[in-house]
Order: C-alpha cells, then structure tokens, then sequence
C-alpha cells in the first residue's frame, strides 16, 4: 500500500519563490512589519534577505509562517479579495 504524506503547502517551494511572491503581494514595507529583520527593512532586495534567511533558521521559519498565511489571498484572482460575510 503507498505511504501517504500529509499535504505541505510548502512542497515544492523555494524560499526565493516564497520572497518573490511575498514582495510581489505585499511589498517589503509590509513584510518588515510583520516580521522585523533589517534585510527586509533596510535597501531591501531578494538577495540579501536569501543570503540572511538560509543563515538564520528562527527567520526562515517566521518567513514561511507568513508564507502560509498569505497563500490563499495571494492565490485569490485580482479583485476577489472581497470578504465572505
């Protein structure tokens, strides 16, 4: 019988594609409120806060959290962000 593995939105993502998408949905001023590292609040740029993130694991984690709460407005068409009730 095949092993089933638990569904991880994760999957398949990299950290660079949850940084692009994330500066893409929210911008970095956004982002460095809800999680204040200098590479996001100071000359912000992918590459910096890729180099900081795979160095830092407590960062990471908080990115992906972020990532993950995000991920059903982020998949939402534009203009149906609408609320439900």
């Amino acid at each position: 019988m095949a092993r089933r593995r638990p569904l991880n939105p994760l999957n398949g993502i990299t950290l660079e594609m949850m940084l692009d998408q994330l500066v893409a949905h929210m911008g970095w001023e956004a982002m460095a409120q809800e999680v204040p590292i200098r590479c996001f609040e100071h000359e912000p740029s992918v590459s910096s806060s890729l180099k900081f993130l795979r160095k830092t694991p407590w960062a990471r984690t908080k990115v992906e959290w972020l990532y993950r709460n995000r991920l059903k407005e982020m998949k939402l068409p534009p203009g149906d962000e609408t609320d439900a009730g």
